[in-house]
């Protein structure tokens, strides 16, 4: 008898670890995802700004294969009975789990950021915030790391009339190199974003921010993006996982404590061999999707799995549609001062960007340079 496998999350990782485990192991396989179209994460700052998005549902990505999915929130796991219950009362059995339920916005961080922040870490969350900016005409985003900075350029570029303020605890840019910082610095002042830097968020109002120091930063809106947290889901189905709630694997990204359970993406606390956590991004939950889709269809065949190899290459930021930055790094993800700026960067990331694309359509092509 085939073997059950369930699929948790139809993000980047997701999907594709299910359709390379659908091919590789000729199992039966099951995916479950909250919606029926598959969210471009790594644009929902586009979609905010009011750029049409392409639609994609899900139901095409998977045509052609025999994967059953499943359109419905995943409320508890019962890794005793190794069942999957959901929010319209059916149970799941599996033999095999892959969890993949990603991150979103941690908005409980900061007093007030709940009920007065607007998050772009999901497609509601993006068209929550379009809604909100038509009427807006200062916006604050907080946080300075790559989303902040994709964000606030995005907002700025399409919308010239708006003020936009990136409030931030680190320097402006502190993860890239100095020919990184300055090109960023460049493209704030050219778009007209005010930077309030190495500055702490005590409360989020309906009128702004409030500094540590009590100064109060004006805005109708804001934008959060430090921060992302996951589901308790797997702390609460006994799991091991880390003090974040993220799944902690071992080297094949099989649960150290449920050898049944896999988990990659953003869920999952993936290492490299020298014990480097990976940072939560689409570059490495893809990787991490093809090395443990590999892995289950190398244990149901009787061989031994290889262990994730990984190394980064680059960060690929947008500023804006016409401008962008690609900085190079070391293998540990340090910056090199190496960089690509302006309109060649740009088309460099939405190259990078439609390739998730073009993964997700046809697996086989990443998992062959993986």
């Amino acid at each position: 008898m085939a073997a059950k496998i369930v699929v948790l999350g139809a993000g980047y990782s997701g999907l594709m670890a299910a359709k390379l485990v659908a091919k590789r192991a000729g199992a039966e396989v099951t995916l479950v995802n909250a919606g029926a179209h598959f969210v471009e994460r790594v644009r929902l700052h586009q979609l905010a700004s009011g750029q049409p998005m392409r639609d994609l549902p899900l139901a095409d990505l998977l045509a052609g294969t025999r994967i059953q999915l499943v359109v419905d929130r995943v409320t508890r796991i019962d890794a005793r009975s190794r069942e999957v219950e959901l929010a319209g009362g059916a149970r799941l059995h599996y033999d095999v789990l892959v969890y993949a339920l990603g991150s979103q916005a941690d908005l409980g961080a900061v007093p007030g950021a709940a009920e007065h922040a607007h998050a772009v870490a999901g497609g509601e969350d993006a068209v929550r915030l379009r809604e909100k900016l038509r009427g807006s005409q200062v916006v604050a985003v907080a946080g300075g790391g790559l989303t902040g900075l994709e964000a606030a350029t995005e907002l700025a570029e399409t919308y010239p009339e708006l003020k936009v303020r990136l409030v931030t605890g680190g320097k402006l840019g502190a993860a890239l190199s100095e020919r990184g910082r300055r090109h960023v610095r460049g493209t704030f002042t050219r778009l007209g974003i005010e930077v309030r830097d190495e500055v702490r968020i005590a409360e989020v109002r309906a009128d702004g921010l409030v500094l540590d120091d009590g100064e109060h930063v004006a805005a109708d809106t804001v934008v959060w993006t430090t921060g992302f947290q996951v589901s308790p889901l797997a702390r609460e189905a006994g799991f091991a996982v880390e003090d974040s709630g993220r799944m902690v694997v071992d080297e094949t990204l099989r649960s150290v404590s449920h050898p049944e359970v896999y988990g990659i993406g953003d869920a999952a606390a993936a290492r490299r061999p020298d014990g480097q956590e990976l940072r939560m991004a689409c570059a490495t939950g893809i990787p991490a999707a093809v090395c443990a889709s590999k892995a289950i269809a190398d244990r149901l065949a009787g061989r031994t799995p290889k262990p994730l190899e990984f190394r980064f290459f680059n960060q690929c930021i947008s500023l804006g549609r016409r401008d962008g930055l690609i900085q190079f790094v070391r293998a540990d993800d340090s910056p090199i001062e190496r960089v690509l700026t302006g309109r060649a960067a740009a088309l460099y990331k939405e190259t990078v960007v439609r390739a998730t694309i073009l993964g997700a359509r046809r697996p086989g092509l990443v998992a062959a340079v993986a």
